[in-house]
């Protein structure tokens, strides 16, 4: 995610050259072509095309930001139920008897969320999620289909553990196990938005219509702007590209890439606040790289 309040100059231009600079040739062919011909094409209506299509890509741009704040919503949930999940092993598993116990359930919470953070940008389970575990519990959890889902399963086993021992008693049992639903209900919205993409008709026809607007905005302007066609056709054009292309940016928020929610900071600081509860020393918060909070 893009922290810095003005965006890097250089990283706009990276992301915008190729287009505006096919886009401003066709512009200049299209002038160039006017003052040749002998006859000329006729006026488009295109402020009926532009009025169309601007709230065409209106409405994709909300619904794609709409699915970037709901990923972050969820995350937000995720981070609270972690909290709220150590502070009840804490307070409910006694000292010395649970002590071990105690620290497996908040390290494992831990390691559940940077699994379930390599799951949704698609990357391998490495080190950041393993060494939260015990040795004889890596290959099994993780060697599940869903390796989050498996290591919350095993923390609810061990709460149960907890109650059969009598560490526990089954209201108290009952108390984080609804943390653990809260957490499951969260992992399954956040699945929910990486597996389900927009509808074709809002991913494929908006790129359709402002690529033909585009082609066509040069034959309509060429005749009242003449020369300065290339420069008024070519900025006009980008504000439409921009658009769409911010809906591509915002669609997946679990991606990894500058425009996505932050997730690697956000299980860090689910990390140190975990951590800490227990009384063990904890990193430091993620810092931007460049401006970006990753």
């Amino acid at each position: 995610m893009i922290v810095d309040p003005v965006p890097s100059f250089r990283r706009i231009a990276s992301e915008v050259w190729k287009p505006l600079t096919a886009l401003f040739v066709w512009d200049c062919a299209v002038t160039i072509t006017y003052y040749l011909l002998p006859f000329k094409a006729p006026s488009l209506p295109l402020t009926i095309f532009g009025s169309a299509l601007a709230l065409f890509l209106g409405f994709r741009s909300n619904s794609a930001y709409q699915r970037w704040w709901e990923g972050r919503t969820l995350w937000g949930a995720m981070i609270n139920a972690s909290r709220s999940l150590s502070r009840a092993t804490r307070n409910f598993l006694p000292d010395p008897d649970a002590r071990d116990l105690k620290r497996e359930i908040v390290k494992r919470q831990i390691a559940y969320v940077n699994a379930l953070r390599c799951q949704l940008r698609r990357q391998p389970i490495g080190e950041d999620v393993t060494r939260f575990l015990l040795e004889e519990d890596k290959g099994k959890a993780l060697a599940r289909t869903n390796p989050a889902n498996g290591l919350l399963d095993s923390t609810g086993r061990r709460i149960d553990i907890a109650r059969q021992k009598g560490w526990i008693d089954t209201i108290q049992q009952a108390q984080m196990e609804s943390v653990l639903v809260d957490i499951a209900n969260s992992q399954g919205g956040m699945e929910r938005l990486k597996n389900t993409p927009l509808p074709v008709q809002y991913r494929y026809l908006p790129t359709i219509f402002t690529h033909i607007f585009c082609v066509a905005l040069p034959i309509g302007l060429v005749e009242s702007l003449g020369f300065a066609t290339p420069l008024g056709s070519t900025v006009a054009g980008l504000m439409f590209m921009a658009v769409l292309r911010i809906g591509d940016d915002l669609t997946d928020p679990f991606g990894n890439t500058v425009h996505d929610n932050p997730l690697t900071a956000m299980c860090r600081t689910i990390e140190i606040d975990l951590l800490q509860s227990i009384g063990d020393p904890a990193p430091e918060p993620l810092q931007p790289v460049r401006g970006v909070l990753w």
